[in-house]
């Protein structure tokens, strides 16, 4: 049974749904996702710049500074940033013993495909050229940072760049089709992200005529052979949690080598209450305990 706690990620997407779908009611600003989130202590945060982005580096006291957790918030490319993330990367960077960047990307209405991606391979190649090595690198990424953590790493290959050692996926929203049969399934149970409401959100990112099958689109389409391990979260009561069983099943019969974990119960990003809900805290331990040994730790 889902935790009391829990039901703080509840009421936030709920309200998020009130606010997109009532004219008239004042929700709470963007800003407010990153509430959710308790203030991990002993961690240092130090902005700056990666790419020609804003970006932030979050730093546990003690943690390795050699190996480096690049983390790409969620938001349906029209939401979060840098300060609504801090806290739950600064959680995973604690956990994990090692260094954050938190970059940024164009949101739109700038930031329509393939804008995003661009910008984080560009934080990417900055990070490599900090001296960084690839195999000291890890992606983390939740929602469409999810996406962004698998399709940088194929542009990344494509440009001849090394690839990181591992990728952790919150969430990820990859299918541009949609065509999870969980979108019915869940769509009682998920407060906010109907069917029609993901649809319009792809429709906006794809505007300039990008093509849904694309591999550069659509990581389902993608040849992942060559990617490092995937480790994959996803909530159990959420619409979007067949895109990480699909992610799953494609990535494993690349080669990959693939963890999925699904948390009976969770809404979408649960991982953002962390700090103050217990399956938060199980998911954020899980994924730094997974990830260590893939950064050599």
């Amino acid at each position: 049974m889902p935790s009391k706690q829990s039901e703080a990620v509840r009421r936030h997407w709920e309200t998020a749904w009130l606010t997109m779908t009532q004219p008239g009611y004042e929700g709470p600003d963007n800003e407010s996702w990153g509430d959710l989130t308790a203030e991990p202590r002993g961690v240092d945060y130090l902005e700056t710049e990666a790419g020609g982005r804003p970006a932030m580096w979050a730093v546990p006291k003690g943690g390795r500074n050699d190996r480096v957790l690049m983390c790409m918030h969620g938001g349906g490319f029209m939401g979060g940033s840098l300060y609504t993330h801090r806290k739950m990367f600064g959680h995973l960077a604690k956990a994990a013993g090692v260094r954050a960047l938190v970059v940024s990307y164009h949101l739109l209405p700038e930031g329509v495909y393939p804008v995003p991606a661009e910008d984080v391979t560009n934080a990417y190649r900055w990070l490599l050229d900090q001296g960084i090595s690839a195999d000291r690198i890890a992606f983390a990424g939740d929602s469409v940072g999810g996406w962004l953590a698998v399709t940088v790493q194929l542009r990344a290959a494509e440009q001849g760049l090394p690839l990181p050692a591992a990728a952790l996926l919150m969430s990820p929203c990859v299918d541009m089709e949609m065509t999870g049969e969980s979108y019915e399934t869940n769509r009682d149970s998920d407060p906010f992200f109907k069917p029609e409401a993901v649809r319009q959100i792809l429709a906006n990112f794809l505007a300039d005529g990008a093509d849904p099958r694309d591999p550069l689109v659509n990581p389902l389409y993608a040849d992942l052979g060559g990617l490092g391990p995937l480790y994959l979260q996803a909530g159990g009561d959420e619409t979007l949690v067949d895109d990480a069983r699909l992610l799953d099943e494609h990535a494993r019969k690349a080669g990959v080598e693939v963890r999925l974990d699904v948390f009976p119960g969770m809404l979408h990003t649960f991982q953002m209450a962390a700090g103050r809900v217990p399956e938060a805290d199980d998911a954020v331990r899980a994924m730094a305990d997974w990830v260590r040994p893939r950064l050599g730790l």
